[in-house]
């Protein structure tokens, strides 16, 4: 299991060298079944520290069903295909632009900034499944 977590996160890693200016919010997804994969605890403790590093805002999320259908998954359908790899997304701008001109942005920026004055450095959200 840890290894089928490797390799997908590998590519997202590549983003943040060339451009970390773009990112302005790091997602990390996990479920409690998540928990336990040491592999993917690795990952997210070098991701959150290379956000911290750049000031990226970090929210992590249990929900994975979720957020894909949020994300506009479509569910499995009998395992045709392989699901994409939801565990970590980075939120980024485009150049020159206002990154917090989304309302919705804006609100979980101001969420993540009131966390770290409440020294809840990766504050979390917990996706109800409707």
């Amino acid at each position: 299991r840890a290894s089928e977590r490797g390799p997908p996160l590998t590519p997202r890693r590549r983003l943040p060298r060339s451009d970390p200016d773009s990112v302005v919010l790091c997602l990390l997804a996990v479920d409690e079944e998540d928990g336990e994969d040491i592999a993917l605890q690795i990952h997210f403790t070098l991701i959150q520290a290379f956000c911290c590093a750049n000031d990226i805002h970090i929210l992590r999320v249990s929900g994975l069903e979720r957020l894909a259908a949020v994300l506009g998954e479509s569910p499995q359908d009998g395992g045709a295909a392989e699901p994409r790899d939801l565990h970590c997304l980075l939120v980024t701008q485009t150049p020159h632009t206002d990154s917090w001109t989304s309302q919705g942005l804006a609100e979980v920026a101001t969420y993540c900034q009131e966390s770290r004055c409440n020294d809840q450095w990766v504050p979390y959200v917990a996706l109800q499944a409707r």
